[in-house]
């Protein structure tokens, strides 16, 4: 039998599956489409004393599918927001401000001449 046979005749009884012929960039796109759930639960415990539990959830999706689900958190999170930066430097030089302006009011009421008291 010729190797040509014999590559055609493997190729036929070939194992097809879902991801045949699909790139890494297929894949990627059906999972972060459809998203994935990873869960995992592990527990430390000696002599049927819990003394460690620590829980695992892993959510895999696209933002237009996590929107969807209704998970959003990382809209309202500050540290993911663009214009917190600015509002921090915003608000220390507004102290600095409010420092520097107390600093003098008290300056100011020390020079100032007492007043008699009215009787």
């Amino acid at each position: 039998m010729s190797t040509a046979a014999l590559a055609s005749r493997d190729s036929d009884r070939a194992i097809r599956t879902g991801t045949q012929g699909s790139t890494l960039a297929d894949v990627l796109e059906r999972v972060l489409d459809k998203g994935i759930v990873i869960a995992g639960d592990i527990s430390v415990s000696v002599a049927n004393t819990e003394l460690l539990n620590i829980r695992i959830r892993l959510l895999i999706s696209s933002v237009d599918k996590a929107r969807e689900i209704g998970i959003n958190w990382w809209e309202n999170n500050p540290h993911f927001n663009a214009q917190t930066h600015e509002l921090i430097e915003t608000n220390r030089q507004l102290l600095q401000r409010i420092d520097h302006l107390e600093s003098e009011l008290r300056e100011l009421r020390q020079l100032a001449p007492a007043k008699p008291e009215l009787m």
